[in-house]
């Protein structure tokens, strides 16, 4: 069985800086930055513990970071009887980065009656493109 959780309150939620709600979020000091329909940003911050052997931020981490800002964007557009689960991501790294914050900017490209396309740039605080990462999700139904 497919559980749907109550999208527009958990972004209620999330918007007002809930703690409690997403561990992973909490876990890595994410927080939102902005939400529209169809559009996120999340900030995180480049800490020393996240970074890998060559001294820059290991790549999976910010991947997960933009797949994250992804499926916000997407929360934004679905119904009450629709939920979301990532199938697909792909990603281009562009720059190292091993200090101060990433931005996470996401957008929903498509949405289809199945799958969701969106789209997420990563930068870091001095706007320098560090990730492009475009993810296929597909749609849960109730």
């Amino acid at each position: 069985m497919t559980v749907i959780i109550d999208y527009n309150l958990y972004l209620e939620r999330i918007r007002a800086g809930e703690k409690g709600l997403n561990p992973y979020l909490d876990y890595f000091n994410i927080v939102l930055t902005d939400l529209a329909s169809g559009h996120a940003c999340f900030k995180m911050p480049v800490r020393p513990e996240y970074l890998q052997g060559a001294k820059t931020m290991q790549g999976g981490l910010i991947v997960a970071l933009a797949d994250e800002a992804i499926a916000h964007s997407m929360m934004t557009q679905l119904g009450p009887d629709e939920g979301l689960t990532t199938i697909e991501l792909k990603s281009s790294f562009l720059s190292g980065v091993a200090d101060g914050d990433l931005f996470a900017v996401a957008s929903v490209f498509k949405k289809g009656r199945n799958l969701m396309i969106g789209d997420c740039i990563v930068t870091n605080g001095k706007g320098k493109k560090i990730c492009r990462v475009s993810a296929t999700f597909m749609l849960l139904k109730k």
